[in-house]
């Protein structure tokens, strides 16, 4: 009974620290202020705008299989833990290939957001800051 506690806390855990990681990137209020400032309230340059434009071209293509990855280690872990009942090994790894992708996932949004700074002028870069700096360090889910 209590491994089965267990094991249901892990799976709990891991799915919801993959919802709030993926909704809290896509969906959050956070994300729309950054979007909303970067098309409205920085008043780009059409070249910004088109450099904007091929950056979010390349994101699309790049996190696909990023999330595709996630996705393929979420069902390992959901798979591993109906058959290992325990934190075994096989639940370890299928854990432990989450964290991977997550972070993978991760650190190309992060390349991503600054590859966009980096089209800014320096005015635009000090706004734009700011508003990542909130993203980050905001409490709201």
């Amino acid at each position: 009974m209590i491994v089965a506690m267990l094991l249901l806390t892990l799976a709990a855990g891991a799915v919801g620290g993959y919802i709030g990681v993926h909704y809290g990137l896509e969906h959050s209020d956070s994300s729309a202020n950054l979007d909303t400032l970067l098309h409205r309230g920085l008043d780009l340059s059409s070249t910004q705008r088109a450099q904007l434009a091929v950056l979010e071209r390349r994101f699309v293509e790049e996190r696909r299989p990023l999330q595709s990855e996630l996705s393929s280690a979420k069902q390992e872990l959901a798979a591993s833990i109906a058959s290992e009942h325990r934190y075994g090994p096989a639940v370890a790894q299928a854990v432990t290939h989450v964290h991977q992708a997550m972070g993978a996932l991760q650190q190309a949004t992060l390349q991503h957001v600054l590859a966009m700074r980096a089209v800014l002028t320096p005015e635009q870069a000090r706004k734009f800051d700011t508003t990542v700096s909130k993203a980050l360090t905001s409490d709201s889910p």
